[in-house]
This record gives structure tokens, sequence and C-alpha cells, in this order.
């Protein structure tokens, strides 16, 4: 992996794994982890974004809602993978495992998603919104003033959710996940900054990235609170909190569509400060990563990049011979 990939413009996305890196690309999907003996073990797979083999789906908003629905099945699918690596499991063998394994694994990892959502919805959406109601039902100015309302309900959901992550970082093995997410942010900072792919480039680069996961959490909440303020308050509790779970589709997909904007104006100086917070953010999902998490990071990217590079060779060939 000496060769250093042709630089080709495009924009690459990752996510950390136990002990590794996934990184996708606009047509493969690679991952690279760390292997309890020190190598580095990794696979590849051709990728297309279901928005983009479906084009109905690749329009504005509802483009967000899709992908971030996808990468949600094909993030719990290679945090699978990491972990049989870990335990010295290859993926293979599940191909010789029973059917009746089978059915467990895939129900325990769908009962581990709904459980996820589950906890989500009660600790950001159900318990902010209640305490607000309370609130509403005690103080005049949360009933007579819904900006007020609804600034409340997102300064909760925020605050639940910086404790939640800090908690979250106090553990060993999520520590370890943060130190490669910082190390998946310098990589591709080193990419993006057409720096050759190496440890002593990356280890210069920033490990907050204005299009982090991190900091589309804090766009949804921010901007959850000026949807809702257009939205009716109802007066039934489980009908207000119904509602707002009604809506975050098209919250998710103007968010999506903001942090792809921002990430593209992020030289203005107006832009910097919109995204500060959401960077901010990011000190607690990261961590800076030590050269061996780099050089799994820089692995799992330099694979993407020259599968991209192979196919359009293979693409401009096929050209030629047409």
């Amino acid at each position: 992996m000496n060769k250093q990939p042709t630089k080709i413009d495009f924009a690459v996305g990752g996510q950390a794994v136990i002990e590794g890196v996934m990184m996708r690309s606009p047509n493969y999907l690679t991952v690279s982890v760390r292997k309890n003996h020190g190598g580095i073990k990794g696979k590849d797979e051709p990728y297309r974004a279901f928005c983009q083999r479906v084009k109905i789906f690749g329009v504005p908003i509802v483009r967000g809602v899709v992908n971030l629905f996808e990468m949600m099945v094909v993030g719990v699918r290679i945090l699978n993978y990491s972990a049989q690596e870990q335990l010295d499991e290859p993926e293979d063998n599940n191909e010789k495992a029973s059917m009746v394994e089978k059915v467990i694994i895939g129900a325990s990892f769908a009962l581990s998603l709904i459980f996820a959502l589950g906890l989500s919805l009660f600790l950001f959406k159900f318990l902010p919104l209640w305490i607000t109601e309370t609130l509403s039902n005690n103080f005049a100015i949360f009933k007579s003033n819904y900006l007020i309302y609804n600034l409340t309900d997102g300064i909760l959901k925020t605050t639940f959710f910086v404790i939640y992550i800090a908690i979250l970082g106090l553990m060993p093995s999520l520590k370890r996940i943060f130190e490669y997410h910082g190390a998946e942010h310098k990589s591709i900072y080193t990419y993006e900054g057409g720096h050759d792919l190496t440890i002593e480039n990356a280890r210069k680069q920033s490990r907050f990235h204005p299009r982090c996961g991190t900091s589309f959490i804090l766009v949804v909440f921010l901007i959850s609170i000026v949807v809702y303020t257009f939205v009716p308050k109802q007066e039934d509790f489980m009908m207000n909190f119904g509602m707002r779970v009604l809506f975050l589709p098209l919250i998710a997909g103007i968010s999506y569509e903001f942090l792809k904007w921002s990430a593209k104006k992020k030289e203005n100086f107006f832009m910097k400060m919109l995204i500060t917070p959401g960077l901010w953010f990011q000190r607690l999902t990261t961590r800076e990563p030590d050269d061996k998490q780099l050089e799994v990071a820089l692995d799992a990217l330099k694979k993407a990049l020259e599968l991209e590079e192979k196919l359009v060779l293979i693409n401009a060939s096929v050209r030629v011979e047409i």
C-alpha cells in the first residue's frame, strides 16, 4: 500500500468501528480492522447508495432521510464484522453456521437496533418534551410563548445528549472507538487537503470535521426548534409527542442538506460561526488517535481510493473501445 492513490474529487465518508474504520466512497465500501496479533485485516465491497440507484429518492430532503436509514443498517453490519474479527471469528464462518444460528444473530441485531431507537426517542424526544410540558403547566411564560417552549425543549435535548455522550466516553471500549473516530477524520482531512496519505501528514490534521454525524445530531436539535415552532401545539401530550415524531424525517432531511452545504462553505466567516458548535460537540465523540489507529484509517481510505481509481480506468477503457 505504498503507492499513493490518484486524487479524485469526491466526498468520502466514514465510521469508526471496533478497533477499526469503515470508509465509504461513491462506489465502494471498505473497512480495516486491527487484529489482536497486530496485523490489519480488511474487506471491501461494491457499494452504491440507494438514492443513487433509485433517482426518485435522490431529491433534496428525501435523500437525507434515505441515506440516514441506509447508513444505520450498513453501520450495524460493519460493526458486526469488526466484532467478529476481534473475536477471531471471520465473517466466512457464518456460512458454516446453522440456519437457527443465523436467525438468532439477525434477531439480536434487530432487537439491538430497535432498543437503541427506542432509547433515543425516550431520552431525546419524550423526556425533554415531558419536562417542557410540565414547566408549561406550572409557568405561564412557557404556555404563552411557543418559541420559549420549543427553545426549552431543544436545550433539554442537547443537554441530555451531552451528558449521555460524556458518560459513554468514560467506558474504555467506547473511548477506543472515539479514538478511531478521530483517526477517520484526520485521514479524510489529509485526502481533502491533497496531501500524501501518510501517518505523518494525517497526524497534523484536525480531528473535528464539519460533515461528522455528531454535528448532524446538533443540527437536528437546532432545526427542530425552528420547525416545531410552525407545527401547531396539541393539547394532549401524547398527540403532541406523536406529531413531533412524525416531523422527524423532515427535520433530518433539512439537517442533512444543511450539513452538506456547510461543508462546501466551511471557509466562509458566517458559516464558520454556524458550524462551530458542531465542532465543539466533537470534542466528546472524538479523541486524539495514536499512529497505529491512523494507520488503520489510512489503510481503509487508500483501499477505497484505489478501487475508485481502477473503476475510472476501466470506464475510460470501455469508452475508448466503444
